[in-house]
């Protein structure tokens, strides 16, 4: 494993570990992505677990590849999320800026998680 990739994990890690102890932390703060017709704690629960596993994962070696590919197609998933967001009259998180630069900034996570998975 090249020492990008180490550098790869040891950031998405720590970034999903954080991402994924905040839904518990902080639900209110998630629920302008989740749409009104799912229940919003469950949702949000849900994917703050599957977020805080993936990140652990990612630190072992049993589990990374793995955890690198969860990853990958967690950040497909919440793609139409953001598009969506952006669409909006008012996006979850601050201004319509803000909600572009989410979705290149999104598929650079997918393709980032992508390289960690094919070079597992």
């Amino acid at each position: 494993m090249g020492i990008f990739i180490v550098i790869l994990k040891i950031i998405f890690g720590a970034f999903f570990c954080y991402a994924g102890f905040m839904h518990f932390k902080k639900p209110k703060f998630f629920n302008g992505f989740i749409p009104n017709f799912l229940p919003k704690r469950m949702v949000n629960y849900v994917f703050g677990a599957i977020e805080f596993l993936l990140g652990i994962s990612l630190f072992f070696n049993q589990t990374f590849k793995n955890a690198a590919l969860g990853i990958f197609i967690l950040m497909t998933l919440f793609l139409p999320i953001h598009i969506w967001d952006l669409l909006k009259e008012k996006p979850a998180i601050g201004s319509k800026k803000l909600a572009i630069i989410r979705i290149p900034l999104q598929l650079l996570l997918m393709y980032l998680s992508y390289l960690m998975y094919l070079n597992s």
